[in-house]
């Protein structure tokens, strides 16, 4: 395969160049690589009831996340899950990704079990 060194222009952008395009492009931040596709065949259909499920349990994952990373020690409930978060993301060899991510994941991963 040929390596490809994008221009300037490329290397800075993300998502679709125009309404019209259904070239999406992206941007590795760790990395530096940009990658693009192209979306074939999308679904204009309405949600199924699984898809609207999945959509609300993200949601609410997002915002659960986003409450305990920016906890501070006034909100004792959510600094506490903070803290033991940041205690487990510390031992969590494995995780690729940062912090948040890694507190986004769990919750998530909670919410689904419940279901």
């Amino acid at each position: 395969m040929a390596k490809v060194k994008p221009m300037a222009l490329i290397e800075s952008m993300s998502g679709k160049v125009c309404t019209h395009s259904d070239v999406y492009f992206r941007t590795n931040k760790r990395t530096g690589n940009v990658t693009s596709g192209k979306l074939c065949n999308p679904f204009d259909g309405e949600p199924t009831a699984d898809q609207v499920e999945v959509r609300t349990n993200f949601a609410t994952a997002a915002a659960t996340a986003k409450a305990i990373f920016h906890a501070t020690a006034t909100d004792t409930e959510n600094y506490a899950k903070l803290q033991g978060y940041k205690a487990s993301y510390e031992n969590a060899r494995n995780f690729g990704g940062n912090l948040y991510s890694y507190i986004f994941s769990k919750t998530l991963k909670t919410l689904n079990a419940a279901d």
